[in-house]
């Protein structure tokens, strides 16, 4: 029988020893998955004829003959106990190079020292080092090839002797598991490339022409056997490219599917709330305002649902903006629902509103959209803290279409939640809403409702699905008048402990000047969180994840009861976190933002929303525990009302590390866009079929949006070129069978609701 792609791995593994460790160590199930099973990297196999070349702490691959080896004892320094090393002097090339194997016990030194015995050849993997002026690889893995007379060992010897005579100066290294080596990998894939048949190319020839990249079994090849730098791109851009093609045009069957779907078109004329509005702003919309606004109401008035994302720096005036296009759907004889994370949020954002529409917001009994010769609505809020008889009002005027504007977080998603014509859902910081809620409002929609998202940085995935097409974007560049400079200073704890005393003589300062301050902490009380929130995680480069080191994290009650007893002792101090009463939040939001008092001690849930003018200083304890996200938008909570801004990011996070590197970029620029992009870099793309932000690295195989961002595009330009001459992909069936295991995949619920 023929070996496929489709083949059982054991196909080719036949009654290997490691098996069961490519099975179930590695997840690989056939012969293409263990082919699709690329290096993770590639060592240059070394010259050790140009020594003066290498570098400490480089990795080697090295191909060589043993010359002798020897055990010698010695103390070991950390326990006091006899041990032993093995040391070989390799004969590698014109050069030598000694291995030294380090052991607690004589007997596996002594049957090592066998193993490489003299005239033993085989090839070793490990970091150069110096040791007495000459170089050494220290423990290293290594594979040796014994004698083939010896009958007992022929058939391992002629099979790792076969192995190496492939090895070029590029040595793949490969993600392993535990009792796997790189070439216990290498042999089993250089047997599956060698014993494969009917690779069928899910690319058309003339679309690999056209792109330029190689076909399936010449990628391949170059993946796992290249002999120069200039193969392995050459692979990597054929395997991006096809994910990026299939993702396209997934995404692109979508939107075509949408769009067939139809909508209400929004615009206006029933209602004129949106001139009104526009006549009693107190000022001049800025140029950005004016042009997106036009945008928005432009694609509200397609007969096709609009998915477009607004983004813009903290106070661009995003709410502004999204305003005017909830009025214009009022004035349509629709509903708008705003969507916020949080209850502190949607507080905000309600007050926010109903003070900018001043009289155009009909309260209490005012009626519907007129009330005497004014045109009104009824602005509501609905909040999941709020008693049946809270709520009892405004559900009845969402049902019945009275309520224009609602404003809420998840408690608008629940069932008795029912509107009577929505026509645009408006989700701000969407990154804090997995897409089912999302889907859960616009499902309440008697016709797919007009989709907008706002952000102020745009986050990895929100970022990755701009760049693959998925939402229209509106940016809005300019900063209204009134937003001053915000200095970000890193406190370092790891290299100056005594500055945290410091940064409390600081904020005394601040109060002393008549000024206000908020104090961040990661934590509500012990090693409690916010509701939804995680720690940000940090990975290397080969994707595994770099743990923090066990820490007590600042939490919000310790610190308030801290600093009142210590450095802020007689000021007037207060906490927020999420889960206080809804009336003690909103107390005490209130007397902050009267002036009351002086500093506010909290959780995350001041990111977003939260606009006390007075404000000035901003202090984050742990600042390496929230996302670059986090902490642009945390620290917009100040300079907002002309008066300078001043941000203090406390952190034991060591030099070098993924989160010093994050800080540092924070206080390096608050340009929200160039931050999105460091963001990205450091937590990859997210699932960009939908999954969650947190908790879950990339669903990408081999793309990722910042480096394959032309590759991408291409892809983006192939997709669309198909389905427009070809919907159905009739004329590439492999393509068409690749697009519907996406859209059939779990995954891809994502792209039926969003």
């Amino acid at each position: 029988m023929p070996i496929t792609l489709e083949s059982p791995i054991e196909a080719v593994l036949g009654n290997s020893k490691h098996a069961t460790k490519f099975t179930k160590g590695l997840g690989l199930r056939t012969v293409g998955d263990l082919l699709y099973h690329f290096p993770r990297r590639y060592l240059r196999t070394a010259d050790l004829s140009q020594t003066p070349q290498l570098h400490e702490g480089e990795m080697l691959t090295v191909l060589g003959e043993v010359v002798r080896s020897v055990v010698r004892q010695h103390t070991d320094r950390r326990t006091g106990r006899p041990a032993f090393r093995v040391e070989t002097q390799l004969k590698a090339g014109t050069a030598d190079l000694q291995l030294t194997f380090f052991s607690k016990s004589q007997r596996i030194a002594e049957w090592r020292r066998g193993v490489l015995a003299p005239g033993v050849r085989g090839v070793f993997v490990g970091k150069a080092g110096s040791f007495r002026g000459e170089w050494q690889l220290a423990n290293p893995q290594m594979v040796v090839f014994g004698d083939p007379s010896d009958s007992e060992n022929a058939a391992e010897a002629a099979d790792n002797q076969m192995a190496v005579e492939e090895l070029t100066e590029l040595f793949p290294i490969y993600p392993l598991t535990a009792g796997l080596q790189h070439w216990d990998v290498m042999r089993a894939v250089r047997f599956a490339r060698q014993v494969v048949e009917d690779v069928t190319d899910v690319l058309p020839e003339q679309l690999r022409e056209t792109y330029a990249v190689p076909g399936l079994r010449d990628a391949l090849d170059l993946i796992h056997a290249p002999h120069e730098p200039k193969d392995v791109q050459r692979a990597l851009h054929r395997f991006r490219f096809e994910e990026a093609l299939g993702l396209q045009l997934v995404l692109g069957r979508r939107r075509r599917a949408l769009q067939a779907l139809g909508t209400t078109a929004r615009t206006g004329g029933v209602h004129h709330l949106l001139e009104a509005f526009d006549e009693q702003l107190p000022f001049t919309l800025t140029k950005g305002q004016a042009e997106i606004g036009e945008e928005l109401e432009a694609a509200l008035a397609q007969p096709h649902p609009m998915n477009r994302l607004l983004q813009g720096e903290v106070g661009s005036g995003k709410t502004l903006v999204a305003l005017r296009a909830m009025l214009r759907v009022v004035d349509s004889g629709g509903q708008a629902a705003l969507l916020a994370p949080t209850e502190v949020l949607a507080q905000q954002h309600y007050r926010s509103i109903t003070a900018m529409l001043g009289d155009l917001a009909a309260s209490g009994l005012a009626g519907g959209l007129f009330a005497g010769d004014q045109e009104q609505t009824h602005v509501d809020l609905l909040t999941g803290s709020m008693t049946k008889t809270q709520r009892k009002g405004p559900l009845s005027r969402i049902a019945t279409g009275e309520a224009g504007i609602v404003v809420g977080t998840h408690a608008l998603l629940q069932d008795q939640v029912m509107f009577d014509d929505l026509g645009l859902v408006v989700v701000d910081e969407q990154h804090r809403f997995g897409v089912e809620q999302r889907a859960a409002l616009t499902d309440k929609a008697g016709t797919p409702p007009h989709l907008l998202v706002m952000t102020a940085t745009p986050i990895p995935r929100t970022v990755a699905m701009t760049v693959f097409g998925d939402l229209e974007v509106s940016t809005l560049t300019e900063l209204p008048a009134g937003r001053a400079e915000i200095q970000t200073n890193l406190v370092s704890l790891v290299e100056h402990p005594a500055w945290i005393s410091r940064v409390w003589e600081r904020v005394r300062e601040e109060v002393e000047k008549g000024h206000q301050v908020y104090v961040v902490a990661p934590r509500i009380s012990g090693d409690e969180s916010e509701q939804g929130e995680s720690d940000q995680r940090d990975f290397d480069a080969d994707g595994n994840e770099v743990k923090a080191a066990p820490a007590q994290l600042s939490a919000v009650d310790e610190v308030t009861a801290e600093l009142t007893t210590g450095p802020l002792q007689g000021l007037s101090v207060a906490k927020l976190h999420g889960k206080l009463p809804a009336e003690e939040k909103e107390r005490t939001m209130s007397a902050f933002a009267a002036g009351d008092i002086d500093v506010l001690i909290a959780t995350t849930v001041i990111e977003v929303g939260v606009d006390v003018p007075n404000a000035t200083t901003m202090v984050i304890l742990d600042a390496d525990r929230f996302g670059v996200s986090q902490l642009h938008q945390l620290r917009g909570r100040v300079g907002r009302g002309g008066l300078h801004g001043l941000c203090l990011l406390v952190s034991h996070a060591e030099a070098g590390t993924p989160a010093r590197t994050r800080l540092d970029a924070v206080a390096q620029t608050t340009d929200g866009f160039a931050l999105s992009r460091v963001d990205l870099d450091q937590r990859r793309e997210g699932d960009v079929l939908g999954a969650s932000q947190s908790g879950r690295r990339s669903s990408l195989e081999s793309l990722r949006v910042l480096r394959d961002e032309e590759t991408i595009l291409e892809a983006r330009e192939a997709a669309e070129a198909l389905l427009e001459a070809d919907p159905d992909l009739a004329t590439a069936p492999l393509l068409a069978e690749r697009v519907t295991e996406i859209e059939e995949s779990a995954s891809a619920d994502y792209l039926e609701k969003s």
